[in-house]
């Protein structure tokens, strides 16, 4: 089996979520929302979850839609860095 980069990354996940709170150096907190079907009931529920991610340049600012990428754990929290900035927060 081929290990190249592009194989690596397939198997890291891929999440797409909102800037709440950047005030940390090197770090972002990113609310991920995900829709799920109640197992009893099967109605569709919104459930969310914040993320830290590791954003070394300090490129994303609160209210930006971003796509952060599973990686090694960087500290206690945090385990996903910056992959993209989708769109700019107006």
């Amino acid at each position: 089996m081929e290990t190249t980069k592009k194989a690596i990354a397939r198997r890291r996940k891929v999440l797409q979520g909102i800037v709440v709170s950047d005030k940390m150096e090197k770090t972002a907190v990113v609310n991920v929302e995900r829709t799920v079907q109640h197992s009893l009931y099967k109605k569709t529920v919104r459930k969310s979850k914040k993320y830290k991610i590791h954003d070394e340049e300090n490129a994303c600012g609160i209210g930006d839609q971003v796509r952060l990428i599973e990686c090694k754990p960087i500290s206690k929290d945090k385990c996903w860095r910056l992959l993209e900035v989708v769109r700019k927060a107006v």
